[in-house]
């Protein structure tokens, strides 16, 4: 070149003479309305670079600062998806629930049942004598946010319920799933549900937790497996379809949710109100009636369980009288009355005109 720029610089190293531009240094970048008030651009920074390159061998020109990343979008406090969106949204849900890999589906579903145990465990330790001092309504709600951290744990954790996967009916009449499918991975993720709860109902045994208060956690405990065990089979159903109507509302807007604390506000309220109700969750019960089977014959509540709630607390009762028609009811609950209904509300396809005529609907 016949006359340098002002940042150029020759430099004597180890390898040889090298020039660069001071601009280039430490590749720091430069910013380019800079570059362009200098005069340095892009064909004067090529021309400069042949020049050091055919001169001396090596070189460096400033390269301009990439421009500024965008901001990351921020979700609003209080934004929400649209009900016709959650109902898509499950389509794709049930669609990827229906085709997880067995290798995946068992531990996720031991897991539900454990996270479900997990809640239930708070819900008896945290009401085991809390209606003494501010009385039963009030501990009621206390028991029901307590016991929400269960489906908290399903739903951020991640974990295949059985009671939340009566929503794949979306996709079952959606065509998306079929119906093998459908009652496969009912069919497995409640059994592993069982298999979870049963694990936790062993691990909290023998942890002696429930001897805390003076043994008041494990009456506690023997009083809400006998109270469920003796209700009668209809009202056993009927509060099981109560009881996941709100579980699958809860499921439903948690989808709904675009941020961490919304998900949470919108499945605490829902499971708070069932549990507050006295309504009946078939996988809450695997853990509560077992738990109360095992501790009812323990010496050390001798003397604190009433003989008659003992007497009517046997497995029989607990498949018989709270299982089968709690699990029933939860699955007209959830799939009939959330699933099936907005899904007829959101995504049925519209009838063809010509129908429409022959039905008398024009």
């Amino acid at each position: 070149m016949a006359k340098r720029c002002q940042f150029w610089k020759d430099y004597d190293s180890v390898g040889g003479p090298v020039s660069y531009c001071e601009l280039a240094a430490f590749n720091r970048p430069v910013n380019p309305d800079f570059l362009l008030k200098i005069g340095c651009t892009e064909a004067k920074r090529k021309e400069c670079l042949g020049s050091m390159e055919l001169n001396i061998g090596a070189g460096a020109v400033p390269a301009p600062a990439p421009p500024p990343a965008a901001e990351p979008a921020v979700t609003p406090v209080g934004s929400f998806c649209p009900p016709p969106e959650i109902a898509k949204t499950m389509v794709g849900v049930a669609e990827k629930k229906a085709t997880t890999k067995m290798g995946s589906l068992i531990p996720l579903a031991i897991l539900a049942g454990a996270y479900i145990a997990l809640g239930a465990i708070m819900f008896t330790i945290i009401t085991n004598d809390l209606a003494t001092y501010i009385g039963d309504g009030l501990t009621r709600m206390i028991g029901g946010i307590s016991f929400s951290l269960g489906l908290i744990l399903v739903i951020l954790g991640g974990a295949e319920l059985f009671t939340g996967n009566n929503l794949i009916m979306t996709g079952f009449l959606e065509k998306k799933v079929s119906g093998r499918q459908l009652l496969s991975n009912w069919f497995w993720v409640y059994l592993f549900n069982f298999v979870g709860s049963l694990l936790v109902v062993f691990l909290f045994y023998y942890s002696g937790i429930w001897k805390a208060n003076g043994g008041a956690i494990g009456v506690r405990a023997v009083n809400i497996a006998a109270a469920k065990a003796s209700l009668p089979w209809v009202e056993a159903l009927f509060r099981g379809i109560f009881c996941n109507w709100l579980v699958c509302l809860a499921v439903w807007l948690a989808n709904a949710g675009r941020d961490v604390i919304g998900k949470i506000i919108a499945i605490m309220i829902p499971i708070a109100a069932f549990v507050a109700a006295g309504f009946e969750h078939s996988i809450a019960n695997m853990y509560f009636i077992p738990m109360g089977l095992s501790l009812a014959g323990h010496g050390a509540l001798q003397g604190l369980l009433d003989p008659a709630v003992v007497q009517g607390l046997t497995w029989k009762a607990f498949f018989l009288n709270n299982l089968i028609p709690v699990t029933i009811g939860n699955i007209i609950g959830g799939a009939g009355f959330v699933g099936a209904i907005y899904w007829g509300a959101y995504l049925r396809p519209a009838l063809p005109k010509k129908d429409l005529a022959a039905n008398g609907k024009m």
